[in-house]
């Protein structure tokens, strides 16, 4: 959806009430108490509130949704939407506040009640035959310090002597588990917080996360690299096939290539947009690449719309 074609859809505030009524009700508005239809009308002085006959009550069409509890114009938290889906690596909560008027605080909380929507789907069970999972790392860029190959952490700046934070495998970084169906071309992401020991990627963690999301109980054929962490998927009943990233990225049809290629555009948002993600936050960004990523095809907008309503 375009400026234009935004503003003409909601020129105002009645507008996207009506449009969000027709999205959330598709066999008219019905009571939030009784749940009846037949007696319920929009109060003419405030439109975002409705009474009910049959009870004898009002009640928001808001309530439960991630505009409850909000004071800012439904037209800004529209456009909010919009620039959000319309930005390939998304938008800055500075962005945002400059874009439609409001405080950072306000503008930073209605990106996390967006993303929270995104991450609001019905179901997760999706995947059915042949399934790549891979793990990635996320919370800064390792950089080379003095010339010498020994990247730091960017928090420990200030200590020279602080042990190296290594790319990939072994670093400081959060790990988020990723798996795709090669059919559907559907994507789940977690993030993979440490366990009771400290350790931060298990086993026990990978296959949870298969287990989530397969349609059956095994059979599936499952690609990955050569992490051991993967080992045990034989013996859970996985069809397990490897490619060993240090030979080849791909034996024919064996690949993690399209895992891969989400992680890229997970990634290229971190570094370009949000440049720090706290780990309490993270899985709600992943969350939002997650919803971009398996409704490319769709109309965003309402489905964000849809998935809005949160009980």
């Amino acid at each position: 959806m375009t400026f234009m074609q935004f503003m003409k859809k909601f020129p105002t505030e009645k507008a996207v009430i009506d449009h969000y009524l027709t999205i959330r009700y598709s066999n008219g508005v019905s009571c939030n108490h009784c749940g009846g239809i037949g007696g319920v009308y929009q109060e003419t002085k405030r439109p975002k509130v409705f009474s009910c006959n049959d009870c004898k009550s009002t009640f928001s069409p808001f309530k439960n949704t991630i505009f409850e509890h909000s004071s800012t114009d439904l037209r800004k938290w529209m456009y909010a939407i919009h620039l959000l889906l319309n930005g390939r690596k998304g938008v800055s909560g500075l962005q945002l506040q400059r874009e439609i008027g409001v405080t950072y605080k306000t503008a930073w909380r209605m990106l996390q009640q967006i993303r929270v929507a995104m991450g609001n789907a019905e179901s997760s069970e999706f995947f059915d035959t042949i399934v790549e999972i891979d793990e990635t790392y996320v919370g800064g860029k390792p950089r080379k310090k003095n010339g010498k190959n020994n990247d730091k952490d960017d928090d420990n700046d200030d200590n020279p002597s602080a042990p190296a934070n290594k790319r990939g495998r072994g670093t400081n970084k959060t790990p988020v588990v990723g798996v795709v169906d090669r059919e559907t071309k559907q994507v789940y992401a977690r993030v993979a917080m440490p366990n009771d020991k400290g350790q931060k990627l298990t086993a026990n963690q990978l296959i949870d996360i298969l287990r989530v999301v397969s349609k059956q109980e095994n059979n599936n054929t499952i690609m990955t690299d050569e992490f051991r962490g993967y080992n045990p998927l034989t013996a859970n009943k996985f069809i397990h096939l490897r490619i060993d990233h240090t030979k080849a990225f791909s034996d024919g049809d064996i690949h993690t290539n399209n895992i891969e290629s989400f992680w890229a555009i997970l990634k290229r948002a971190v570094y370009g947009i949000y440049h720090h993600i706290s780990v309490k936050y993270m899985q709600k960004y992943v969350d939002e690449f997650c919803f971009r990523y398996n409704n490319r095809d769709n109309d965003m907008f309402d489905v964000v719309l849809r998935q809005s309503v949160l009980g």
